[in-house]
């Protein structure tokens, strides 16, 4: 389907990636990983043909269809939701529109008997073959199926998409691909904004999908649940095995010890080897040999440890005053879109010290209420903060609004006051940006480099209370399990919007559900929620544990080959010891004819023994050198 070969592109002097081969099938399911930063929306990028490389080839078979699913979905206002999802079928629209103006001109003339009366009258009936070819009479239809099949209802068609959610924008460009019959699919970052329903509903169709998809995510139960094979990105290099993300981490854990041992055998070995060419280069009998084991350790190929950027961010939240017994008190709370009503009269009390979840649908008012309690935006009814409460908020588009044309630091001292200014720097490096990266332009950071500078720039201001909207969103994975360390560590007050399972669990005490205008309590955590909730494919997708199923350390080839090799270094070693034996046999023997030559001599088998000693020690080199070969090529 797609090969990529010695692939390489470089931002600023710095690789990202530097001669990568990997090749794309049908079938496979692919989670590309990285940390922040390490190329992989750039990677999808070049696979959909946005941007090219500095160097390497891509060859792809012929008419080869790709579907791209952004971050961003950029739509155009004022399409209603099946005008957007229509935008499908560019090839068919475009035949439609050829038709409606052969129509229309066949009834503005009247030059029936003319030539180009006829023309018209061929290219219509043409025009007509091509659009029935091309599934012109159906796609309407598939199109309202599948809408409501990702949850839209009819009375959503016509409205217009810059009133939905980002979740529901993101289910029409989905709806889009789906119709396009794609035979690659790249997601970058598809559960972003997407409730939990919805994320369920993607790992469904991307389960049975028959093409190729090559999935950007930091949901690790999204990888677990979809993908069959994984790469990542690290260091400029790439490592892909066909396991996903949880088995992937285990083998590579593996791999990585098997390559420390073996590398610490062969350092011993070379050792061993070094010794003995010293040895030999003092004897002019044995100066072949230590050549031969001269050109063995010049041709021996090192064994190499794979890198790991183990680099994590440092985060740990302050409360800054004890506040109140209550938190927050709302009463009677509710809120209007013009005529679209989210809430209405919700009472709710958040109490010191508690950490609250609230999850739902997209467009359920999450967001909303997080907003009216932090003061954004304007509501009916009452909302209280307790006494001494300090609020930081970071919104769900936290990083939007961070100025492009400021550099990092300056985005910090910018954001900082007298007391705590002299500390922007040591901010700035526990959250990875350390040396000339802070003079980065924020226009140029990754979407997870930008919600890290935000978090950084939220340390800047004293608060007990913490309300956060969907801060995992762009978050690698080791960034995401930092953040979630953190807050399980942060003794002050903690509401979170989220539809991350995996980041939610074991996190939060109490979850409100949003529904109908409407919240419910649930005293408990997200588990206990699902339990209550009872949604049978729910709990199975949120309780399932991932196996993680180690690869077995060796099968039967490999057990015979160690074996064998523990059988050869044990003949190694015995020769070794054989050898050195009649050395100092030899050597003795050599002595007394310096010293004592005419007594010894008078022996007549005194000759016999010495050069059968000699031919001894001969024919064992011979074969030290020949088990050595073996072990070589073991």
């Amino acid at each position: 389907m797609l090969n990529i070969h010695n692939l390489s592109i470089s931002f600023q002097g710095e690789y990202l990636f530097e001669e990568i081969t990997f090749k794309l099938s049908s079938g496979d399911r692919i989670g590309l990983i990285g940390k922040n930063g390490a190329g992989k929306s750039t990677m999808l990028k070049i696979l959909s043909k946005e941007m090219e490389p500095d160097s390497g080839q891509i060859a792809a078979d012929k008419n080869l269809k790709i579907g791209f699913l952004k971050q961003d979905i950029d739509f155009e206002f004022g399409r209603t939701v099946l005008e957007e999802s229509y935008e499908a079928f560019k090839e068919i629209k475009e035949v439609e529109s050829k038709l409606e103006d052969i129509n229309k001109q066949l009834v503005e003339r009247t030059d029936y008997d003319s030539e180009g009366y006829h023309q018209l009258m061929i290219d219509l009936n043409e025009l007509q073959h091509q659009y029935e070819i091309l599934g012109g009479y159906n796609y309407q239809g598939e199109t309202e199926k599948i809408l409501q099949g990702l949850g839209f209802k009819r009375d959503d068609f016509n409205k217009l998409t810059d009133t939905f959610s980002g979740g529901w924008r993101m289910r029409i460009e989905l709806a889009k691909l789906l119709l396009q019959n794609n035979d690659l699919l790249l997601l970058d970052e598809p559960t972003n904004h997407l409730d939990i329903e919805s994320i369920i509903w993607l790992e469904g169709f991307l389960k049975n999908y028959p093409g190729a998809v090559v999935i950007v995510s930091h949901d690790k139960m999204f990888l677990d649940n979809v993908t069959n094979r994984t790469i990542e990105i690290s260091l400029g290099r790439i490592y892909d095995y066909s396991k996903p993300y949880s088995q992937f981490l285990v083998l590579r854990k593996e791999i990585k010890e098997q390559q420390l041992a073996t590398q610490k055998n062969q350092d011993k070995q070379i050792q061993q080897t070094e010794k003995l060419i010293e040895k030999f280069r003092a004897k002019a009998s044995k100066a072949s040999m230590a050549q031969s084991l001269i050109k063995k350790l010049d041709r021996m190929e090192r064994v190499e440890v794979d890198e790991e950027d183990n680099s994590v961010m440092s985060l740990n939240f302050p409360v800054s005053v004890t506040p109140g017994k209550v938190v927050v008190e709302a009463s009677k709370i509710s809120k209007n879109y013009d005529d679209l009503q989210v809430l209405k009269n919700i009472n709710l009390t958040i109490s010191r010290d508690t950490k609250t979840a609230f999850v739902g649908q997209n467009g359920q008012g999450k967001s909303t209420l997080a907003k009216i309690i932090v003061g954004e935006i304007k509501h009916q009814g009452d909302l209280k903060l307790g006494h001494n409460v300090q609020i930081a908020y970071f919104a769900q588009n936290q990083a939007e609004y961070l100025d492009g044309s400021k550099t990092v630091l300056d985005t910090m001292i910018d954001a900082a006051n007298e007391k705590n200014r002299s500390r922007v720097r040591d901010i700035l490096g526990a959250f990875l940006f350390r040396g000339e990266e802070v003079d980065k332009y924020v226009r140029v950071l990754s979407g997870g480099e930008r919600n890290r500078l935000a978090l950084a720039k939220l340390l800047l201001q004293p608060f007990n209370v913490l309300v956060m909207d969907e801060p995992t969103n762009h978050l690698d994975i080791k960034s995401k399990n930092v953040l979630k360390d953190a807050l399980k560590n942060f003794e002050g007050t903690l509401i979170l919007v989220s539809h991350d399972r995996d980041f939610l669990q074991g996190l939060t005490d109490v979850v409100y559900e949003f529904k109908d205008q409407k919240i419910k309590e649930y005293l408990g955590n997200i588990d206990f929620y699902l339990e209550q909730r009872n949604v049978e494919n729910l709990r199975e997708v949120e309780k399932r544990e991932v196996e993680k199923q180690k690869p077995k350390a060796s099968n039967k080839d490999s057990y015979e080959s160690q074996k064998k090799l523990k059988s050869l270094t044990n003949k190694l070693s015995n020769l070794e010891s054989k050898i050195n034996q009649l050395e100092k046999d030899i050597k003795s023997i050599d002595v007394e004819l310096a010293t004592n030559y005419d007594e010894i001599v008078s022996d007549p088998a005194f000759f016999d023994d010495y050069q059968g000693k000699k031919n001894k020690l001969e024919s064992l080199m011979k074969d030290w050198e020949k088990v050595h070969e073996q072990i070589d090529s073991l």
